[in-house]
């Protein structure tokens, strides 16, 4: 395996292919360690699952220094969230602030990332283009990227 100038060495050419497949619109699910990432990636558009054995903010650090997203829609990533009547543990909390801080790092702080219902998100996994999983123990730790285009200046194009 031979490692390339300005590429974050997390992204292997299976992720490489992956991102660079995507075309805008598409997503892309990055799960953790407990999510059923292999059954749900045999629904997805590519059908691949990949393993990643970093943790969820890792993964996305390097993920959106590559991957540009959809600001032209409302939100650009989803995370899971509870399902009614249930309340996020605390661990999940964390989570969800690594996670939209990896995001937002990578792609701005104008990111807008909501949460999406538990049983709604297994769903929306499904619809993604690939399933990429890292070893993420906190629960919760489950996210959908949306892809964008890179615009002129070779940042995330912005309306």
């Amino acid at each position: 395996m031979g490692l390339l100038k300005g590429i974050d060495p997390l992204l292997t050419a299976d992720i490489l292919h992956i991102l660079r497949s995507m075309g805008h619109g598409d997503k892309l699910c990055v799960c953790d360690c407990n999510f059923p990432a292999s059954q749900v990636a045999t629904q997805t558009t590519s059908g691949k699952h990949v393993i990643l054995t970093v943790s969820l903010p890792e993964a996305l650090q390097s993920i959106c220094s590559v991957l540009p997203l959809d600001f032209f829609e409302e939100k650009q990533a989803m995370y899971m969230g509870p399902q009614e009547g249930v309340e996020m543990p605390p661990a999940g909390l964390e989570v969800v602030a690594a996670l939209k801080g990896a995001i937002m790092e990578g792609c701005g702080s104008d990111t807008k990332i909501e949460p999406l219902e538990r049983f709604l998100f297994y769903d929306e996994a499904k619809s993604c283009f690939a399933v990429i999983q890292t070893m993420e123990r906190r629960p919760y730790g489950n996210v959908i990227l949306s892809k964008g285009c890179v615009g002129p200046d070779g940042r995330d194009l912005k309306p």
